[in-house]
């Protein structure tokens, strides 16, 4: 067994599946909004793990909650609960309208129980035939094959056979496209409340309202799905409390354990009664150290002072990227709300966002991508001012050398 100081970039070759492209860089340490690669050399993380890191690196409270569960008890399996799973689903229901929780590992799984929750109570009360899901285009809700079918983008689902049947995907914030296509067969409604992985779209306020009516309309589920957006990370604590418009069904992951594996599906008593014994289950959902320190990352990020700080980050963020974007002249908008946040380029620096992405970690700084035409922004929530500065400092370097 080789040690930590021998292990490279190119090992990774040897021994993983090719489906990723990591960068060179292998980082070893982090703390706050700062990592540390094997050289020693220090990065900003505007990145924060693709909107996991809410509370940076080694959070205190996330290190304490992790150390005291870990001399306790490590995994029972759903033959016994256990005191920090239910803890956290109290907490969770006093922050959201749901009333009962299923706990899963991933986004991907929150979805998955949530599109078989839908199903199953529209066969349950309504018959076989309302099982249509729709969805929306450019949307992304994991990649098992059921949600990554429902997903709306065929790159991530086509090319492993036969796909799960009855999934229309329409056009995000095309509110009489939906109004056109919906009927009594439609079960369920899955949406982002702010695409992310496509590009960082808010929706409309008359198309999310619209959206919520229609389902009423033809007693079909709303399901959001916010495992990018939960959490605090727009600034409040659920992207549907700033919307005013409240689904059926919530899948919430990502930043839920601040960097350790969990996610949960958040319903009303009502529809939750319709997963009876046996319907559906995790084997490591609702695990002790999993749900300790995500009961710990729940309580630091609800705080009013916590949601607060992420609205005057958005705008140090959006201050940054217009002063940038007046030097370099780069970005045709900066979108997207709270720190989920995406700068898409204009005509002249159309499909170069990767390039950004390069040169800002060649500078030191971690940013990231949605699509080929935006840079995204999801640092932790708790970023200081000085973090930020440095961040622009290096970005500022990065586009210049892009520049010339």
């Amino acid at each position: 067994m080789t040690t930590n100081s021998q292990v490279e970039r190119k090992d990774f070759n040897d021994v993983m599946v090719p489906c990723y492209n990591p960068m060179e860089i292998i980082p070893v340490k982090g703390e706050g909004a700062r990592i540390w690669d094997q050289a020693g050399k220090e990065y900003i993380d505007f990145a924060g793990g693709i909107a996991v890191s809410c509370l940076g690196h080694c959070h205190p409270v996330m290190v304490n909650a992790l150390q005291e569960q870990s001399q306790k008890l490590w995994h029972l399996s759903n033959v016994m609960t256990n005191e920090p799973a239910i803890r956290l689903a109290r907490k969770l229901t006093e922050v959201s309208f749901a009333e009962k929780v299923f706990f899963a590992n991933s986004g991907a799984e929150a979805n998955e129980a949530a599109l078989k929750l839908a199903r199953r109570w529209a066969v349950d009360v309504h018959g076989a035939e309302k099982s249509e899901i729709i969805a929306f285009k450019q949307g992304f809700h994991g990649r098992t094959f059921f949600t990554v079918t429902v997903g709306g983008q065929a790159a991530y689902s086509d090319g492993f056979g036969p796909k799960p049947g009855d999934i229309t995907h329409l056009e995000y914030n095309n509110l009489a496209e939906l109004e056109a296509h919906m009927s009594e067969k439609t079960c369920a409604i899955m949406m982002e409340p702010l695409q992310g992985e496509g590009g960082l779209i808010s929706p409309t306020s008359e198309f999310v309202e619209g959206v919520r009516a229609l389902c009423d309309k033809y007693n079909a589920l709303l399901i959001f799905d916010e495992v990018q957006t939960g959490n605090g990370r727009t600034g409040d604590f659920y992207a549907y409390q700033g919307l005013g418009v409240t689904p059926d069904i919530l899948s919430t992951a990502k930043s839920l354990g601040g960097g350790f594996p969990i996610g949960a599906m958040l319903t009303t008593t009502e529809l939750a009664q319709h997963l009876k014994v046996g319907t559906h289950g995790s084997t490591y959902g609702g695990n002790p150290l999993a749900c300790a320190v995500a009961e710990a990352v729940i309580e630091e990020v609800s705080k009013p002072e916590t949601l607060a700080g992420v609205k005057e980050r958005e705008q140090w963020f959006r201050d940054g990227l217009e002063a940038l974007n007046a030097k370099y002249d780069m970005f045709a908008e900066i979108r997207g709300k709270g720190l989920l946040l995406g700068a898409a380029l204009n005509e002249e620096w159309q499909g170069r966002a990767r390039d950004v992405l390069v040169a800002a970690g060649e500078q030191g700084l971690m940013v990231l991508v949605a699509g080929v035409n935006v840079v995204r922004f999801t640092p932790s929530l708790v970023i200081t001012k000085e973090e930020v500065e440095l961040g622009f400092e290096r970005l500022d370097k990065a586009l210049s050398s892009l520049k010339k």
